[in-house]
């Protein structure tokens, strides 16, 4: 057994003391959160697919009948896709991370999981106001626990860090919100509206976000 009987009383105070501060700092590494968010995406996105439909025929009135499944499923998987890629680069641009980013985290994927109920939902009642309304809501939510996520992350690694400054005003993602935003209210003047903004914002979005990709390349060694 170790005896620390010989070590001056004021000595251990002060390993205390320099140990405190470093249980409550951020903690070093993205790579788990990175895997976890990683999992539960492609959870996701498998979900989604199990709850594709084949067409109840063979003729083409068959295939004309699941088009609207297909159209909202291709629409789903874009947004599932997007906050995937997104999510990769911005926690590879981070260094450290905190209990409060890894709640922010969590945030996201709960609204992210509630993708595969409305794809559902919106694919037998497109027609409908409410169903398209509630994509919308729900796709806000998740843009608005991205930014959640972005400011944590951000408080971790302090505004000097590469994350911030690739991270910059961010007015696409704060532009998205607003857009999200007008189509819910103009679902209930026409579906088809919203289904449109919605495709517009993915669209916006389907290429790599290069605020990031841009960092990299010029911390790059050359």
């Amino acid at each position: 057994m170790i005896s620390f009987s010989n070590q001056p009383p004021h000595m251990i105070h002060t390993t205390a003391q320099e140990q405190e501060p470093s249980a409550r700092s951020p903690e070093v590494g993205t790579t788990r959160v990175e895997a976890f968010s990683d999992s539960v995406m492609a959870v996701i996105i498998t979900i989604m697919a199990f709850e594709l439909r084949p067409p109840q025929g063979a003729g083409l009135d068959a295939m004309r009948d699941q088009l609207p499944g297909v159209l909202v499923y291709v629409l789903s998987f874009t947004f599932v896709g997007i906050y995937w890629n997104n999510h990769h680069h911005l926690l590879r641009a981070a260094d450290r991370i905190s209990g409060a980013a890894m709640w922010a985290n969590l945030f996201l994927l709960f609204w992210l999981s509630l993708i595969p109920v409305l794809t559902e939902w919106v694919r037998d009642e497109y027609l409908h106001a409410l169903p398209a309304a509630t994509y919308g809501t729900v796709a806000l939510a998740a843009g608005l626990a991205y930014l959640i996520l972005v400011r944590t992350l951000i408080q971790a690694n302090g505004r000097e860090s590469r994350l911030a400054a690739a991270i910059g005003s961010d007015v696409k993602g704060r532009l998205s919100l607003v857009l999200y935003a007008a189509a819910i209210g103009l679902a209930f003047v026409s579906p088809w509206i919203s289904y449109g903004i919605y495709v517009a914002v993915a669209l916006s979005w389907f290429v790599p976000d290069r605020r990031f990709t841009r960092r990299h390349e010029g911390n790059a060694p050359g």
